[in-house]
């Protein structure tokens, strides 16, 4: 049996610096632990909005952790140190624009600064790599918006099987013929 890990990066320079508590990164695993049945591991990392830090960081969790799903959150905004999709996409092999599409316009209907993310989504290898926003809300909102694509999205880069509590959230799989 395929070892599920998923990594976490929590891109902020005040929380990588001590200055405040990870709470985005809570968000995320306590999200995925009510989405997910299967059994996951999580790699997790703060770091600096530094691009070639979350290049690096993205690198390693996918190339040498095997984590299957990478998301991130914070710096996908347009100051200049919000350097997250750039890093993002620096590093993946495909886009994957329709994730950022939908979690924007899922945004859209709690704040009209939606328009101003830049979330995005991408392939490495047999790993999906997911922007989300810095704020816990704005991060389960995201997450309820595009979760039920991801354990199929897996699926067809050939990594491990996500079973999804279906009373929580409904993943999207064809029906085999």
């Amino acid at each position: 049996m395929l070892k599920i890990k998923i990594g976490i990066i929590t891109v902020s320079d005040r929380a990588s610096a001590g200055i405040y508590e990870d709470l985005s990164g809570k968000a995320i695993i306590d999200t995925l632990n009510s989405y997910l049945i299967s059994t996951w591991q999580k790699v997790y990392k703060v770091i600096p909005d530094e691009q070639t830090l979350i290049e690096d960081t993205i690198i390693d969790f996918v190339d040498n952790q095997n984590c299957c799903l990478v998301i991130t959150t914070g710096g996908t905004g347009p100051a200049k140190r919000d350097v997250t999709p750039d890093a993002t996409e620096a590093v993946c092999d495909k886009l994957m624009p329709g994730f950022g599409e939908l979690m924007r316009a899922e945004s859209l209907k709690f704040v009209p600064t939606a328009i101003l993310s830049r979330q995005t989504a991408g392939l490495r290898k047999k790993s999906l790599i997911l922007n989300l926003p810095g704020k816990p809300k704005s991060i389960k909102e995201c997450l309820d918006a595009v979760f039920p694509a991801i354990p199929y999205c897996i699926d067809l880069i050939e990594g491990p099987y996500l079973e999804c509590n279906k009373a929580v959230i409904k993943p999207f799989r064809p029906k085999i013929k």
